[in-house]
């Protein structure tokens, strides 16, 4: 199992309610977090998905990641 951060552009549980269905829909993803508190709103996703299949299904949902 892989681990995988991104400076995401998720600022609150209601960002994280939309995106919620799209990274639980994954099935590369075993288990995701948001740190909001983080200035970064980093992003933090286990399991065997790529950054850009992640990085993907954000923009889907309206949101940015970038790599870290």
């Amino acid at each position: 199992m892989e681990t995988l951060k991104f400076k995401t552009n998720i600022k609150c549980g209601g960002c994280i309610a939309t995106v919620t269905p799209f990274l639980n829909d994954l099935e590369t993803v075993q288990s995701w977090k948001v740190d909001v508190d983080n200035a970064d709103k980093v992003l933090t996703v286990e399991g065997s998905a790529s950054a850009p299949e992640v990085i993907g299904v954000l923009n889907k949902a309206g949101y940015k990641a970038e790599k870290i």
